[in-house]
């Protein structure tokens, strides 16, 4: 990514929907209008920032992220959004066992 990419780190002490779209809001300068939820993070995800945009997710597995009833939807938004939007990165970092 160059060094003007807009980037978040989401972490394992991310454990709500309400937490995980408060801080891709804050850390990617979301506009004021957006509306706090799924709908929404992909719509200005996908129209309104101008990119390129790197999320990095880290210290939870995949399998664990899609089973949490809070942040699987959101892992499943971020995943639609990047294939809809080629400069639009999605990484999931796995803890290291």
């Amino acid at each position: 990514m160059s060094a003007a990419a807009r980037s978040c780190r989401l972490d394992g002490r991310t454990r709500t929907r309400r937490a995980a779209l408060a801080r891709l809001a804050r850390e990617l300068g979301f506009p004021g209008h957006f509306g706090h939820n799924l709908d929404a993070l992909f719509d200005v995800l996908t129209t309104d920032l101008p990119g390129p945009i790197e999320i990095v997710w880290r210290g939870r597995t995949r399998a664990e992220l899609e089973a949490d009833p809070e942040l699987g939807p959101v892992l499943a938004t971020l995943e639609e959004a990047a294939r809809a939007r080629s400069d639009l990165t999605l990484r999931l970092e796995e803890p290291r066992a």
